[in-house]
């Protein structure tokens, strides 16, 4: 079930035109997609699509645009412009999509359990925090909940490594790591090495920045 959106047409698009619509506290939208002959240019009021993504699934959440014209669309929220001073929104993009067509998301990975490693005196590293996957809209999860419990020390979870869940397809030719399980000998050694790549580096800085003067 999606969440229902009024939006209305508009035949006029640019920064005159979007100035009336915030007037009327609207905003400009488009909505676009392979199965559109050309973009919608709708307006719509801004707190409406706010409260329409506060959902679990958030940016993943399914909307449908009921537009002034009497046409419908299943849709994504894809991208957005803000004001940078106070957030309020001030263009948006939708993503047309349909029931039976898979759609690229991305969705958060949620590592859950206790690992072996950590009892053991391990440290447990999140790599990856996202995941890009194909799914139907009605299949969008609302996270990637991945079981770690079972990683010992110096092991590694990739992203084949995961189980996806039904309806949902992850296309990689890479095998990213997800998360590690180090010693923590081993993490402060990094994190040692990190601050020294640092260190050289503004050393190295501060001698340029001398010999020019």
């Amino acid at each position: 079930m999606s969440n229902l959106l009024e939006a209305h047409v508009r035949p006029h698009s640019g920064k005159g035109a979007s100035r009336k619509l915030r007037i009327q506290n609207l905003i400009p939208a488009v909505v676009y997609g392979k199965h559109l002959k050309q973009p919608l240019h709708i307006s719509i009021d801004p707190i409406a699509v706010r409260k329409a993504i506060q959902t679990p699934r958030k940016l993943n959440t399914v909307l449908t645009l009921s537009l002034s014209n009497g046409e419908t669309h299943l849709v994504l929220l894809k991208d957005s412009q803000r004001h940078p001073v106070n957030d309020k929104l001030l263009h948006v993009d939708f993503l047309s999509v349909r029931e039976n067509e898979p759609v690229k998301v991305n969705i958060p990975i949620v590592l859950t359990g206790k690992p072996q490693g950590v009892v053991d005196g391990g440290v447990l590293s999140q790599q990856r925090r996202n995941l890009e996957v194909w799914a139907l809209p009605a299949s969008i999860p609302e996270q990637m909940d991945v079981d770690v419990s079972h990683l010992k020390i110096a092991q590694v979870l990739h992203v084949n490594d995961i189980v996806m869940p039904q309806g949902v397809i992850h296309k990689s030719n890479v095998n990213f790591t997800v998360a590690t399980i180090s010693t923590p000998d081993a993490d402060s050694a990094a994190a040692g090495a990190a601050a020294a790549a640092t260190e050289s580096k503004a050393e190295a800085k501060t001698a340029k920045d001398a010999k020019k003067k």
